[in-house]
């Protein structure tokens, strides 16, 4: 089969290879890959891979052999799935705790811009508690995550405002009702809770906006800058904040992909895929989703040329 693999070069960071189909474990569905959604995070892993490094966590196909341990779909089903790696790829290994099945009504190309993005979503407001009538900032909005935290964000009566570097990648989270802004300075504080990405300048900017016995939730670094807290700054800003590190990982995934599913079935949830391609098209949409060139989510078909 093919796969693509890293190359550890930055203009073309993967390249297709025949391999052997892997071998599933007892508790993993054997699927053929019709789509998979590459996440900003992984580009900066293909600049130095790990050896026996595989990409891909994010897909959505069919299972063409079942668990040999009974659980999960049988053969046939359409699933979309969350792997720990090795979904860009003709086959992948999908442990079935970290699946769920697609109902008819939900595409290939939808449900593969699901998984990362919108599991960390899903556990970031989990984790943020009851936003109904709080004052929000989410920064570093425009992407996967901050278009899924948006939207359920604003539909449990959150009151959100999303910092995006220009108004064009913003335009989506206005019409989700958002109020957008291109720069943390411009925010209009105090917020209740503050859903910080960037990492930088941005972070402490962001802590100032918050009111004082309130939360900001570090959940990234998109800035790839680190962060400087300044003691003596802080005494003259908001009291008592609580500052908490997130991270979304954790499997299993399966229950908060079929939540997901069933939001999307809904029309609850609505996936901003801003770039569909052929999966010859992956070292360069690569470079693109890294440099912050495509809003929302990228998909590639792996039915379509190479």
């Amino acid at each position: 089969m093919q796969r693509l693999i890293p190359t550890g070069e930055a203009a073309r960071p993967v390249a297709f290879a025949e391999v052997p189909q892997p071998v599933p474990e007892p508790g993993e569905a054997l699927t053929k890959v019709e789509a998979f959604a590459p996440n900003r995070g992984e580009t900066f892993l293909l600049e130095h891979p790990r050896p026996g490094f595989l990409p891909g966590k994010d897909v959505a196909g069919l299972v063409v052999q079942a668990a040999a341990d009974g659980s999960g779909p049988g053969i046939g089903t359409r699933i979309v799935g969350h792997p720990a790696q090795g979904g860009w790829a003709e086959y992948a290994a999908v442990p079935t705790h970290s699946l769920a099945v697609l109902p008819d009504g939900i595409d290939s190309v939808r449900a593969a811009a699901l998984p990362l993005a919108g599991i960390t979503a899903l556990r970031l407001l989990r984790t943020a508690g009851s936003l109904t009538g709080r004052r929000v900032l989410l920064t570093g909005a425009s992407g996967g995550v901050g278009h899924y935290v948006t939207e359920l964000a604003v539909g449990a009566g959150a009151e959100l405002t999303a910092v995006t570097a220009t108004p064009v990648r913003g335009e989506r989270l206005a019409a989700l009702g958002a109020e957008v802004v291109h720069d943390v300075a411009a925010a209009r504080g105090p917020f209740d809770v503050v859903l910080e990405s960037t990492g930088g300048p941005d972070l402490p900017l962001a802590l100032s906006k918050v009111r004082p016995g309130g939360t900001l939730i570090w959940f990234g670094q998109a800035s790839r800058t680190p962060a400087t807290l300044d003691f003596f700054q802080l005494l003259s800003g908001p009291e008592r904040v609580t500052i908490q590190h997130f991270h979304y990982a954790g499997a299993p995934y399966g229950s908060d992909l079929a939540a997901l599913v069933r939001l999307v079935e809904r029309g609850r949830l609505h996936p901003e895929v801003g770039r569909t391609a052929g999966w010859a098209e992956t070292a360069a949409t690569l470079v693109d989703l890294r440099e912050r060139r495509i809003r929302g989510k990228a998909v590639l078909l792996t039915g379509e040329g190479r």
